[in-house]
């Protein structure tokens, strides 16, 4: 490809930012109606390579669009102005069941675009681009405050907004991988709450044992956020994603200390609610071992140990005690719980009770269980470490990869949306505590 007198021009805008927010990739100076691969790759704090590609044809001013025009094959296709970010996938010569996860949220996910002559689909690690530029793309704005905790035997990260508050806030709980999983919370403080990503599972205690938790240390961690010099007690939500679901349902319909303003719940269910330790909900999982499916490449299906849908009320979180409004984010593809059906049941329950005007439903179709914040790539499968056994598994998540990053998309704004209406006023002021 001959080059204008210049050299192609590769510009990405902005250039940091956070990673809920939309880029703006553009190309000029290229000749007129060349082809082109736009590249981006980011070398994650796992140590893995992610990349995703483009096939585009400059206009007759030599100018490539991303936001404006399609990509004619590559890892997505069409106009899809965050297609070279949602569309990620381990590089070919990756292990398998690679999942993208940010470890340090004190650093920015750094992603390197270049540019490529022709439409190519692989080679790029051995070839010389045409351009290439930079951006930062960060879970933790710089002035968010990060705080370890560890008052009362409460384990977990504390993430404090800029100003003197008081803040609304959100008692983050992630799911059964277990450890300390701060990402989502660092979005959230940097959207203006403060944010508690509590660690509950696959702790161990003095004697080097794993330690199972009950609710008391939940309320425990939901009074210390409560309590906050920095957080308006009566605006505290709680979000679940996964196993963090059946906590954050059974909490709100039982708990006497754990009353939050609202919750969110992601991928999960009302079955088999956290009554005694979480030992207790192990064996239960265990009982119905038998019904673990496999694909046809021996990845593990575990919906089904939670179908059918109980019919006995004393197994499922009786969901007409529940008194605040609820967010339900089921993906209809999820093969790992079964979200949409534990959706529906608990409408219907809550129908039932006369307290359904304070339920939300965002059920999507083609959509998996790992649904994230936004732009991050799809995962339909990954690696998955068995606490007691010590051992890893290749868990199928499911989703496909379009519908899929446009449910998190979608959802993730709903969320803000939700927690706006429900934690704010309409000035975006909190409400005086």
């Amino acid at each position: 490809m001959a080059n204008t007198e210049s050299g192609p021009l590769l510009s990405v805008h902005p250039s940091s930012c956070l990673v809920d927010e939309k880029i703006e990739v553009e190309v000029k100076h290229l000749p007129a109606d060349s082809k082109i691969t736009l590249h981006a790759l980011i070398h994650s704090d796992d140590g893995d390579d992610w990349e995703a590609f483009g096939h585009y044809n400059s206009d007759s001013s030599g100018t490539v669009k991303v936001s404006r025009d399609k990509s004619l094959g590559g890892t997505f296709e069409g106009v899809e102005d965050m297609g070279l970010l949602w569309s990620m996938r381990p590089v070919p010569e990756s292990k398998p069941g690679r999942r993208f996860r940010k470890n340090n949220v004190q650093t920015p996910v750094k992603v390197v675009f270049s540019v490529h002559e022709g439409h190519l689909d692989k080679g790029f690690k051995h070839r010389t681009p045409l351009t290439s530029a930079a951006a930062e793309r960060w879970y933790l704005t710089p002035d968010v405050q990060r705080v370890e905790v560890t008052e009362r035997g409460i384990k977990g990260t504390l993430f404090i907004p800029p100003g003197s508050g008081p803040f609304p806030a959100v008692l983050d709980l992630w799911g059964g991988q277990g450890g300390s999983v701060e990402y989502r919370s660092a979005l959230l403080a940097s959207h203006g709450y403060v944010s508690l990503a509590l660690e509950y599972i696959g702790m161990l205690n003095a004697a080097g044992q794993l330690q199972h938790v009950d609710n008391t240390y939940f309320e425990t961690a939901f009074t210390l956020l409560k309590k906050h010099p920095k957080v308006c007690p009566d605006k505290v939500a709680v979000m679940g994603m996964s196993f963090g679901v059946s906590v954050t349902l059974g909490l709100t319909a039982y708990s006497e200390i754990v009353e939050p303003k609202c919750v969110v719940c992601v991928s999960g269910s009302h079955i088999m609610p956290l009554k005694g330790s979480l030992a207790d909900v192990y064996a239960a999982l265990q009982e119905n071992v038998d019904k673990t499916r496999y694909d046809e490449k021996m990845r593990i299906i575990w919906r089904d140990l939670l179908l059918p849908i109980p019919v006995d009320p004393s197994k499922k979180v009786k969901m007409g005690e529940i008194k605040c409004p609820v967010l339900l984010i089921a993906g209809e593809d999820d093969q790992n719980w079964p979200a949409s059906e534990s959706a529906a049941d608990m409408k219907k329950m809550m129908e039932k009770a006369g307290n359904s005007h304070l339920l939300t439903v965002l059920s999507y179709p083609g959509t998996g269980h790992l649904i994230e914040p936004p732009y991050t790539p799809h995962v339909r499968f990954s690696d998955f470490k068995l606490l007691e056994a010590k051992t890893k598994v290749v868990v199928l998540w499911g989703g496909e990869t379009v519908p899929h990053s446009r449910a998190q998309e979608e959802s993730w704004q709903k969320t803000l949306d939700f927690l706006e209406e429900h934690l704010y006023d309409n000035s975006r002021e909190v409400t005086r505590c």
